[in-house]
């Protein structure tokens, strides 16, 4: 700068001697501002030409945001649980790109970023950056000390785009519940998926983070029960819920085996399976509680009615045996407590086919859940035109029939909420939300139900779901699953639905272990009374506390008296087939 000034002196002043003429000092001063002007003019006209050049003209510069891009990845919601903890955010993150056109030395660069960024492969690296390309993503979501290692490199040709990742704080906790989101924030799988409209809406910045249905500490005990049941009895899969049957929320979900959210990349293709919403199974004997409560509730039995087990019953070419035969007649108690296959066969043929079916349907078991997950399995049954009298009588008992677990927890919610169905959530109800439920039995027999599900746990198959201070009621399970040419007897599927406090339900509780193995402490069995059972009493002892449920005094446990009166010999009831 100074010899430009230099020059630009030199040259306004005249050359020495010449006719010994003087310009004035005040002609000369002005002469050199105007050159002195005039040059600054012409380096700050130089200065902002490069600038121009190199933010709008260039390619291969830092990604601007299009119109449709107007909503930035920071603008997706938080999610919380129902007590305002975090489960998922989103935090700011730098990602890497490339301009090959810049990079020097494609393979030195390669080497380099290899060393800094391990996981990433040298020769592909090479190939980008040796591309004829003018823009290419080398890493998304960058920690800071990666961020760092690469600033250190100083290797032209690279910068750093901001954008944000979704991080879930707890892991594999409530993994199927929440799903995950890829590199561009958008979500993939669970309530990012299914609620991801309302997730990136602007209206949540006014409404908060998201708050969901699930309780995180319930969630907690209910993986570890659930994983402890597994490896317990070295089973391949399970399932497992809680739900406030008066809401219609579900308070906890998990599916074994789960992953974890923050690293979708590195799951195991089965884990990703969600098995309590998009699992369709044969429940077993669970489905009793319906053919039960349909029967009670129609007037087709009642707690006196009696029914003969005293042979196997014969249908068609098939034969209908008890798991446990009693070998003589049974009264209704009996046939619900002891879970007799015969008994409820020939009940359902008492309600009737067409009946049946709609008492199915009320109970939300032959249309998919209506829940915020993509996640959800179509129930498969016969065609109303192909039901018949076989398939009556096998459904009757879990077998032709196929539902999600999250199904179950549903009907049977409504079977013990005094015979009101509430639709499933997964969004945390306002308290002073009105509840839209739909009757489905009375509530009459709805109170019988209570008491039969009650003396399942005191007296019959589910001894031990007992849970010390709380009274428990339920229904086991055990289905086997199909596979080529029929069922597969050594595969089963166990499982044990819960309620409790039994006399004023709150929570249900459903258990299902994917072909669990007997051992020692089972003596051998692997039925729903000795696997799954047993994790729905701990559960219930667990969670009671976390969720303010009182221990029952004496007056809060159902009395016996109806159902033991039912139980015993009654001369002149009717004997059905």
């Amino acid at each position: 700068m100074r010899r430009l000034f230099a020059r630009l002196v030199t040259r306004s002043a005249p050359a020495a001697g010449v006719a010994g003429w003087r310009r004035p000092p005040i002609e000369t001063g002005r002469s050199r501002l105007i050159a002195i002007g005039a040059g600054f003019t012409l380096l700050f006209t130089i200065m902002a030409g490069r600038l121009i050049d190199l933010t709008l003209l260039r390619e291969g510069e830092e990604p601007r945001l299009t119109a449709s891009d107007a909503r930035t990845p920071a603008e997706r919601a938080d999610i919380v649980d129902r007590n305002g903890t975090l489960l998922a955010t989103s935090l700011k993150t730098a990602s890497l790109y490339a301009n090959p056109k810049r990079v020097l030395d494609a393979d030195t660069a390669a080497r380099d970023l290899a060393k800094a960024l391990p996981g990433l492969d040298r020769r592909d690296l090479a190939e980008k950056l040796a591309s004829d390309k003018t823009f290419v993503w080398i890493k998304r979501g960058l920690t800071p000390g990666e961020q760092n290692a690469v600033h250190r490199l100083g290797l032209p040709g690279l910068a750093f785009q901001e954008e944000y990742r979704r991080v879930y704080p707890h892991g594999r906790l409530a993994a199927h519940v929440l799903g995950f989101s890829n590199v561009d924030n958008e979500g993939l799988a669970g309530v990012e998926k299914g609620l991801e409209g309302l997730l990136k809406t602007p209206v949540r910045d006014l409404a908060g983070p998201l708050a969901l249905s699930i309780d995180l500490r319930v969630q907690h005990v209910l993986t570890e029960e659930l994983a402890e049941a597994v490896g317990q009895f070295q089973a391949i899969g399970a399932a497992a819920l809680v739900t406030d049957v008066t809401t219609g929320e579900i308070v906890a979900l998990v599916s074994l085996p789960d992953f974890d959210p923050n690293h979708p990349g590195a799951m195991p293709k089965d884990a990703l399976f969600n098995r309590v919403t998009l699992g369709i199974y044969e429940m077993g004997s669970t489905f009793k509680a319906f053919t039960v409560a349909m029967a009670i509730d129609s007037g087709a039995a009642s707690l006196a009615s009696r029914y003969d087990a005293t042979e196997p019953m014969k249908i068609s070419r098939f034969v209908i045996n008890d798991y446990h035969a009693k070998r003589r007649v049974l009264t209704v108690p009996e046939v619900f407590l002891y879970s007799s296959n015969i008994g409820a066969a020939k009940m359902a043929l008492d309600v009737g086919t067409k009946r049946q079916q709609s008492y199915l349907r009320a109970f939300g078991l032959l249309e998919p859940a209506t829940l915020e997950l993509p996640e959800v399995g179509k129930p498969m049954s016969p065609s109303p035109a192909q039901w018949r009298e076989i398939n009556t009588v096998t459904v009757a008992y879990g077998h032709g029939v196929a539902v999600s677990p999250v199904q179950l927890a549903e009907g049977v919610g409504a079977i013990v909420n005094n015979g009101v169905r509430m639709p499933s959530t997964l969004i945390k109800r306002p308290a002073d939300a009105p509840l839209a439920g739909k009757r489905v039995i009375s509530p009459e027999a709805s109170r019988d139900m209570r008491q039969l599900m009650h003396q399942v746990v005191n007296k019959g198959t589910g001894t031990k779901a007992a849970a010390p201070g709380y009274s428990v009621g339920g229904k086991t399970g055990t289905a086997e699953k199909t596979g080529v040419g029929g069922y597969r007897t050594r595969a089963l599927l166990s499982s044990f639905v819960g309620v409790f406090p039994i006399a004023a339900p709150k929570y249900l509780v459903v258990v299902i272990l994917d072909e669990p193995k007997g051992n020692p402490r089972t003596q051998g069995y692997a039925t729903g009374g000795w696997t799954a059972a047993p994790v729905v009493g701990r559960v219930v002892a667990r969670i009671g506390p976390l969720l303010g449920v009182a221990p029952n005094a004496p007056d809060d446990v159902l009395p016996e008296r109806t159902v033991m009166a039912a139980s015993a010999p009654a001369g002149g009831s009717r004997v059905s087939r």
